[in-house]
């Protein structure tokens, strides 16, 4: 039987307008998958942008590699360390042991420092020993403090690993090898994601009154007051002046900081003014992990500090009574951003 002329039309504008939907179905799809990938190069609201450098631009298959990298205790010589055993996530990326064990057993000799917002950091360290992220990873590889491996060894590793291989091309293009160099490439541009902006405090600033309390605002109002001098250091949208300073904080000097990296007798003592974003959890404090929380701290610099070699003369008692004291813990924690802390990316690996 023949298929009249109509009903030829009637099927074919069945088909035709099925099709239309399929192929807005898959054009949907296709959007929702590219929606769900996050740009981590991103600065937040106030922020300059992200400095990554030309040799290791961001993309966004780097900086997953990084990040597995990261978490992963492969590129430790017992497969028992990895960057996140000393920089958690749990506590900003520092740690919350002053000095904690390392692949040997050995204990570090300074305090964790936090690695967020590090990416705006001219010198990494306490000291300033390091000019980059990349020289900073790649010598944590051989170093018997850290994950003491030989080059050739990660490199064997990786390459028979199931799917390293193939983020490695991803990342750096076809034919790519996962020589050391480049994973520490990785890491360095997963670590410069680590952008902290969206505390109660930066909303305050944004506009929204709401965001801290009474007490944060006087604690506010003291810490950048002429009369506890605290933003003269702690300065600028990472509150800190990236300088180095000896403030008095211990009464031993078996540590001579940045004196260590420039051999200037003017340097002993001093290390690098820490962040205080997220400082709430970052504890314990100081170069050394003295304090164990914020009220030793402001109580240390309440009384002025020890009186230690080339000690900075901007620290003088500040006679503070326990209210302000108060309100300025209150302040510190305000500057805690709860929303970078809870980054699925983080918690996806256990943390």
């Amino acid at each position: 039987m023949k298929m009249s002329k109509f009903y030829k039309i009637i099927i074919l504008a069945i088909f035709s307008v099925l099709l239309l939907l399929f192929n807005n179905s898959c054009s949907q799809n296709s959007v929702t998958t590219n929606s769900s990938e996050v740009d981590y190069s991103i600065s937040p609201i106030g922020f300059p942008k992200i400095p990554f450098p030309k040799d290791n631009a961001y993309s966004s298959a780097k900086e997953k590699l990084g990040r597995y990298l990261f978490f992963d205790k492969i590129l430790s010589k017992d497969s028992t360390f990895s960057c996140a055993s000393c920089h958690n996530p749990r506590y900003a990326f520092a740690n919350n042991v002053p000095n904690p064990l390392t692949i040997n057993r050995f204990p570090l000799p300074r305090n964790v420092l936090s690695l967020v917002n590090v990416a705006y950091r001219k010198l990494i360290g306490w000291e300033g020993n390091e000019i980059s992220l990349e020289d900073a990873v790649y010598h944590d590889f051989h170093s018997p403090l850290f994950f003491d491996n030989d080059t050739n060894e990660i490199f064997k590793r990786l390459s028979n690993h199931p799917f390293y291989p193939k983020m490695f091309e991803e990342a750096f293009g076809k034919e790519s090898k996962p020589y050391p160099y480049l994973a520490a490439k990785a890491i360095a541009t997963f670590v410069r994601t680590l952008v902290s902006g969206n505390s109660a405090y930066d909303r305050y600033v944004r506009g929204d009154s709401n965001a801290l309390t009474e007490s944060q605002k006087r604690g506010m109002k003291l810490f950048f007051s002429d009369r506890t001098k605290c933003s003269v250091c702690h300065s600028g949208f990472l509150f800190t002046d990236l300088q180095f300073h000896n403030t008095g904080t211990t009464n031993h000097y078996f540590d001579f900081g940045r004196f260590y990296s420039t051999g200037n007798y003017e340097d002993r003592n001093k290390f690098l003014t820490p962040s205080l974003r997220n400082v709430a959890i970052t504890g314990p404090y100081l170069h050394d992990g003295t304090y164990q929380t914020l009220e030793e701290v402001i109580e240390n610099y309440n009384k002025g500090g020890f009186p230690t070699i080339n000690k900075d003369t901007i620290l003088k008692p500040l006679n503070l009574t326990e209210q302000e004291k108060e309100d300025l813990i209150n302040f510190l924690k305000a500057l805690t951003d709860w929303d970078f802390l809870n980054q699925e990316r983080f918690k996806s690996f256990g943390y």
